[in-house]
Order: structure tokens, then sequence, then C-alpha cells
């Protein structure tokens, strides 16, 4: 992942300590009527517009021997999956059953697709051990933030790119002038130390002044002090500072690009095609933008992004 280190420094240490606690969370519901699904906090409003009505593969396509047929029998998918990410995928400390974000709506949409139900067995990986995870069989998929990138494919499969990232700008809330990263020229512009938009900012900005601070916490802190005009780092990073500090808010879509894949099993092309045959039918039947206007969204001030195209990117 061509991403902050900061970001990864953070949750690599997570991951970690969730692993050396041989971490592993099922999570179940009923998948009839207006029941409260996994995540959601009981919110009949989110079942409704995420996850009623989402759709359930044909007998046909659950090939005899396969993948999928193995899912199916076994009666739950079992998913490499953040529990410490905001907006993507976290764990309610109030009630560990809950997971809520975007990558964990769009596994229990995978798991109903498959299963008609969304029963999801969550295993918390690091950064480094995605890989392993899918070779050794201990997880199905992997929804990460996992980069595509062709070094990675030759150790597993990528179904997708599902969502794209990149650099974003994020601005106080209360900021009506800048709207995108085409309005920082001239503009005091925060960056994160030894990350892409220490060069990036200037290609897109000449005439922006570019300013840059050590960690996350310390740049968010800067930007709501007044010390810069907007925030650049990578748009994930960016939606989980705004989830929990409402005093800033994302703009604008990613103006570079980080395309995020579903880690499959290497060499499993029935597996990978069913999973980029499901990507397309959630993004024609709107659950997928209504996943992310329901997490990733909520931060931004920005429409339902247009998916990236499947198998556009090297390694997909």
């Amino acid at each position: 992942m061509t991403r902050s280190s900061i970001r990864s420094t953070r949750r690599r240490a997570a991951f970690a300590g969730a692993l050396l606690a041989a971490v592993t969370l099922a999570v179940t519901a009923c998948s009839s009527g207006t029941s409260a699904l996994p995540g959601d906090g009981g919110s009949t409003a989110k079942t409704d517009t995420v996850f009623s009505g989402a759709p359930v593969a044909k007998a046909a396509l659950i090939i005899p021997g396969s993948t999928m047929e193995k899912i199916k029998k076994r009666g739950k998918l079992i998913v490499a999956e953040a529990l410490d990410a905001p907006l993507l995928s976290q764990q309610d400390p109030t009630d560990p059953s809950k997971i809520t974000g975007f990558d964990a709506d769009l596994a229990k949409l995978l798991a109903i697709y498959i299963l008609g139900k969304p029963n999801v067995e969550i295993v918390p990986p690091a950064s480094e051990t995605r890989e392993a995870m899918l070779q050794n069989g201990t997880v199905d998929v992997v929804f990460n933030t996992y980069t595509i990138t062709p070094q990675r494919a030759t150790q597993v499969d990528f179904a997708g790119p599902y969502f794209e990232s990149g650099l974003s700008v994020a601005v106080k809330s209360d900021n009506k002038s800048i709207k995108s990263e085409k309005d920082l020229d001239g503009k005091n512009v925060i960056v994160g130390a030894n990350t892409p938009a220490v060069t990036e900012v200037p290609k897109v900005a000449p005439k922006a002044t570019v300013t840059a601070f050590g960690t996350d916490p310390a740049a968010v802190q800067a930007l709501i002090q007044g010390r810069g005009d907007a925030y650049v780092q990578d748009y994930t990073l960016l939606a989980s500072d705004a989830a929990s500090e409402k005093q800033i808010k994302v703009v604008g879509q990613p103006f570079t690009k980080e395309p995020y894949g579903i880690g499959l099993p290497h060499g499993d092309s029935d597996f990978k095609s069913f999973v980029n045959n499901w990507l397309k039918t959630i993004q024609k039947g709107g659950q997928w933008g209504q996943a992310w206007k329901t997490t990733l969204g909520t931060v931004t001030d920005s429409a339902i992004p247009t998916p990236p195209e499947i198998g556009s990117v090297p390694g997909s």
C-alpha cells in the first residue's frame, strides 16, 4: 500500500495486538424482514438503503466444487477486515457484534450474495499478513484498503478495483471557498511530512504554500487552529479524521489514484469472476452507492462517486 506511514504504523500496531490475542469475531444476523443487520446499530433505515433487496446469486452461479460452494456449505464468509478503521470497518466498543463502515458493508453484501444472509466472520489482519492469510486459507477474501499492485498480484488475485482512494482535501467545516484541489492555489496547505502530498500539491497548486507536519493528529489540529487553509492527505484517512472531529470536512474527490481491490486466493479464476460479477451487480443495483453514502459519504459534501472500472488497473 502506497499510503502514509503514519496510518500504516497506527493500524499495524492495532492489528498486531488483535492477532496476538487470536481475535476472531463472528458476526451473524437474521436476513428477513426489518431485523437489524450487524454493523447497522439497529437502524432499519440503513437496512432499507443498503441491504434490503440486496442481490442473491442464482443457484447456477454456485459452481459445484468451487470456492463459492465451499462458503455456502460452511454457512459463513470469512473476511480479513479491520476493526479500528472509522467509516471503513470499525467495531463498536459497546457492542462488539456491531461492525460499521464501507468495507464492512461490502463484506456483508458479498455474504448475502453467496449465502442469502449476511453471515460474516472477521479475522483482523496486519498489512504484512494479508497475502499469507489468503495463501493458507485462513480467510476467503480481504476487504482492507488493499491497494492493487502488479507485484502483489503475483501472490494473490484481486477483484475490482472496488474503490479508488488517493490524495484529497480537508477544510474546516465552515469553509465555503475551498471545494476541491482546484481551489488551493495561493492558500496555505498542510501536508503530512514524507507523504505523497509533499510533491503532489505543488503540481495541482503551484502558488500554494506547503507546510508539513510530522503526524496526522498534529496536522488536523493545525487545520482546526487556522494555521492552514486546507489539509491534503489520503482520502480514507481524512474521512476517518472527519468522522471523529466534526470541525473538519472532506471536499471534492481524490485527485490522485490508489485503487483498492478485494484480495482473493491466487489462481482461483472462477471465484474472481464471481466476485467481479457481484461488484457489477451491486454497482448497477445501487447498493454500492448507498454503502458509500452512509459511511464515507457522511463526512464529505460530494455526491456519490462513480465506481472505478473493474479490471482497469494493472494487477486487477
